[in-house]
């Protein structure tokens, strides 16, 4: 307790000091960032960013650290200031949300991947239909039959899944039978365990799933193109940061990508 005591009294008469000097005070959480940097990434990229992840360490000898949400989620975060180096969204909204907010730099924007809008079932329960504007999802349902998907007016997927319904003419016949997850890996567990007649997902969440089958695919032109847009945060373009950006887009990050059935572009 004493040597605390002292150890903090010490670090305290640093700060001012600094403070006098005119040197600029740095954050330790800032300070982290340029060392072992924390990579902000839509749900639906947790598996390939942790295979990334672990490759960059092989290779470099260097660690970073991921927080896997809804792209929503992450960039209301970013905006209430948590510490972060990259973010990596599920869509193009929530880093145009970012860029508008001035969180991250603009001029770093690429957008390495892409993704599909697949329909699952309960693999025990799974029957292949085809999506069209001619499709019967009240029959699909059945009397309860409750559609799992993220929350339609925030997380990317459910945005998506609203998109393609509504453009199929569906929106207002279904859209008292979607549940709303909080991620697209929220709505997968809920038809992993049955709690879900059917899900609208990601073509690679659905991959890596348990017990769950692609009973069909959205037709591309029925939504937006799903694309993964990654930035640098504001005022972490630091070296170790960018060493991991510059990771996250060459051709091993893509290997991985493909693995996982992401569109590499």
């Amino acid at each position: 307790m004493l040597f605390r005591r002292h150890f903090l009294r010490r670090a305290a008469a640093a700060f001012a000091l600094a403070a006098l000097a005119g040197a600029p005070v740095v954050p330790a959480a800032v300070r982290a960032q340029e060392t072992t940097p924390t990579v902000f990434a839509a749900a639906s990229l947790t598996n390939a960013f942790q295979d990334i992840g672990k490759l960059y360490k092989e290779k470099t000898a260097k660690d970073v650290t991921f927080s896997f949400a809804a792209s929503s989620a992450l960039a209301k975060q970013l905006e209430a200031g948590a510490p972060a180096a990259i973010f990596a969204s599920a869509d193009n909204k929530w880093m145009d949300y970012a860029e508008d907010k001035d969180l991250t730099l603009k001029a770093t924007r690429v957008t390495p991947i892409g993704n599909s809008l697949v329909l699952i079932m309960p693999a025990d329960k799974a029957k292949d239909v085809t999506i069209d504007k001619s499709f019967d999802w009240l029959a699909f349902l059945g009397a309860d039959g409750k559609i799992a998907t993220g929350i339609t007016d925030s997380v990317p997927i459910g945005i998506y899944a609203k998109t393609a319904l509504t453009n199929l003419g569906q929106w207002d016949k279904v859209r008292e039978r979607i549940v709303g997850a909080e991620s697209v890996r929220a709505a997968l567990a809920l038809v992993e365990r049955g709690e879900a007649t059917a899900g609208i997902v990601y073509s690679t969440d659905a991959a890596v799933a348990k017990n769950v089958k692609v009973v069909a695919t959205f037709p591309a032109d029925s939504h937006p193109p799903v694309e993964y847009p990654f930035e640098i945060v504001k005022g972490q373009d630091n070296p170790a940061t960018k060493a991991f950006f510059d990771f996250l887009v060459g051709p091993d990050a893509k290997a991985i990508y493909a693995k996982y059935g992401f569109v590499v572009k």
